[in-house]
């Protein structure tokens, strides 16, 4: 009886301990990361960046993305829906209090240095151009939602804005504005997959405001922000983020045709830079400009003395 009732007991112990362990293994879950369809005007440098930050973590993440390219606007309501886990773009007071920013630049201050695409034949007019009194006499195209338009305007340059971006390059090559600033990251992919229209990288000027990009998480799911600031700050100290961002095709494009130390400099104010932005911690910003005398003339700006991401 009592070696029956020992028995007993050791089998119900022993399928208590084995439930304990087997338990998480039947409750964990893989959480599914939604992202907006890559544009044919895109790399995928973001998405890439993203899946670097994901691996550090004990969580288990797949990718995903929407079914079509959905605009900036559905972009941020799909977000706040939570039709989108993660997006990524200029950081604002607005954006920081809608969103949980990541506040890593992704680009590290590339992305802050704007060329600007230009007509073909149109370099000429563009030669004369030396400072912010000058830019401000070329209409720049610019998207209706995106923050650069507002920090564009709050400088006193003139701005056509459209809703949708696509449109924007073909308005340029139809003389619609002047110019369309991009990143100096974004360029040479852009003007490669508008191969029809007639237009070029302006060869001399650089605009410069700051306008860090980062990831925005929804404030319904925190861990999923934890998990990217936790990922993105281990690759900093590894130098797995130096490495994906030097081996980035992109990148390396961009560091090799911009020649930005060569390039005559109009920096202007970001008024709508938070005041959370890391502007201290030097690891996370590049020197782009380099120190060649005579380059890099400043036009009276606040926020610009940033460590020149």
């Amino acid at each position: 009886m009592h070696i029956k009732t020992n028995l007993t007991k050791i089998l119900h112990y022993g399928i208590l301990t084995l439930a304990v362990f087997v338990t998480p293994l039947v409750t964990a879950e893989t959480k599914t990361v939604v992202t907006n369809m890559k544009s044919n005007v895109q790399t995928d440098y973001m998405n890439g960046l993203l899946k670097l930050a994901l691996s550090y973590s004990d969580n288990k993440y797949i990718f995903s993305t929407t079914t079509e390219v959905y605009s900036r606007p559905r972009v941020v309501e799909s977000v706040k829906s939570g039709v989108i886990s993660v997006m990524w773009g200029g950081t604002s007071e607005e954006m920081e209090r809608d969103f949980i920013p990541i506040r890593i630049d992704a680009y590290r201050g590339l992305m802050n240095h704007r060329l600007f695409f230009i007509r073909q034949g149109d370099q000429a007019r563009f030669d004369n151009i030396k400072t912010l009194e000058d830019l401000k006499k070329i209409r720049l195209g610019q998207g209706r939602s995106w923050q650069d338009a507002s920090i564009l305007e709050s400088a006193g340059l003139n701005v056509i804005k459209t809703t949708k971006k696509p449109s924007l390059y073909h308005m340029l090559d139809g003389g619609r504005f002047d110019a369309f600033p991009r990143g100096a990251n974004e360029v040479w992919t852009e003007l490669s997959a508008f191969p029809d229209l007639k237009l070029t990288v302006e060869k001399n000027l650089v605009l410069i405001y700051p306008l860090p990009t980062y990831f925005f998480v929804t404030d319904k799911d925190p861990q999923l922000a934890k998990d990217i600031e936790f990922g993105l700050e281990s690759a900093i100290k590894d130098g797995a983020f130096n490495k994906y961002f030097y081996d980035s095709p992109e990148v390396q494009e961009a560091l090799e045709k911009a020649d930005l130390s060569n390039r005559r400099a109009i920096r202007i104010n970001n008024p709508y830079l938070p005041k959370a932005t890391p502007l201290d911690r030097k690891e996370l910003w590049l020197n782009l400009m380099g120190t060649v005398p005579g380059v890099g003339s400043t036009d009276a700006v606040d926020n610009t003395s940033l460590p020149t991401p």
